[in-house]
């Protein structure tokens, strides 16, 4: 019993309990039908569906060994895990267009790109989990074989690449949102003329923030990234499980940053465990921007 596969095992079930009272409360309450929530709600569907994945993948790797299920649960964990990415990226483009277009977020055209946004993200990520079932593995060729078995060099380079390409775009759009919250913390300093204390820590808050939320992503998926690029599958294969290990992380830490810091997710959680607060409590939506 190889621990690395007992600590995968552990995360996948820690991260699908964490995402599915995510999803739970998002569908319980019928006030979170927000695009922020639409998109938070994909992004712990997508999780949940990655620690289901990682338990799976255990289960069937130390009870059923074939190779056609191998197949099936690593294009599962490929699907799921480019959801949940996508959706990060879906989230970022939505909080830069909710300050970047903050007179026209609450309209018809924002719900229809939101629902066009994570239609192309599952999309995608679906037929990436799709390539290693219809053959492009290295089952028949293990010459061809990546650090991540049965999946090619030439696939992981394509799902690295995708990811850097993600990583850029978000970290693109984070400046100009960091950007943003700048100038509008110094416009309302020359309305007031003076920048008064409180303007100050929240704009520090707000960039501080922005910068654990990508920062986080960063240090947990890039380090496989690169791996998968750089590595070789005659390396041991203790290096894979240790950079693979903590991108799991991410799918863990996801529902601390935009789910259970929200008020209303909190409130949520009161409502449908406690009953604390009456089902038809007033919630107050907040727009993605807020961090």
């Amino acid at each position: 019993l190889n621990p690395w596969d007992v600590m995968l095992c552990v995360s996948g079930t820690a991260i699908a309990c964490e995402n599915a009272l995510v999803v739970a409360i998002i569908c319980y309450s019928p006030a979170l039908r927000t695009p922020m929530f639409v998109l938070v709600g994909s992004l712990a569907t997508a999780d949940l569906l990655a620690g289901l994945g990682l338990i799976l993948n255990f289960v069937f790797q130390y009870v059923i060994r074939s190779e056609t299920v191998s197949l099936l649960t690593v294009g599962f964990l490929v699907a799921s895990f480019a959801a949940s990415v996508s959706s990060l990226l879906a989230i970022t483009v939505d909080r830069y267009l909710s300050l970047y277009n903050a007179l026209t977020y609450y309209s018809e055209r924002t719900v229809l790109c939101i629902h066009t946004m994570l239609a192309g993200a599952w999309g995608v990520s679906l037929c990436l989990g799709l390539l290693p079932v219809l053959g492009w593995n290295c089952l028949h060729d293990r010459a061809t074989c990546s650090v991540v078995r049965p999946l090619t060099k030439s696939n992981v380079t394509l799902l690295s690449a995708s990811f850097f390409l993600i990583f850029l775009i978000m970290l693109h759009l984070y400046i100009e949102i960091c950007k943003i919250v700048c100038r509008h913390a110094h416009q309302i300093a020359l309305q007031q003329h003076f920048l008064t204390a409180s303007h100050y820590v929240t704009t520090k808050k707000g960039v501080s923030t922005l910068a654990i939320i990508l920062g986080t992503f960063g240090a947990s998926w890039l380090p496989f990234a690169i791996y998968c690029v750089v590595g070789n599958p005659d390396y041991p294969s203790v290096y894979t499980y240790a950079t693979l290990l903590p991108a799991t992380y991410n799918s863990m830490i996801n529902p601390i940053i935009y789910a259970y810091r929200n008020q209303e997710i909190q409130r949520s959680m009161w409502v449908l465990f406690c009953g604390c607060f009456q089902a038809k409590v007033s919630f107050r939506s907040r727009s993605p921007s807020d961090v």
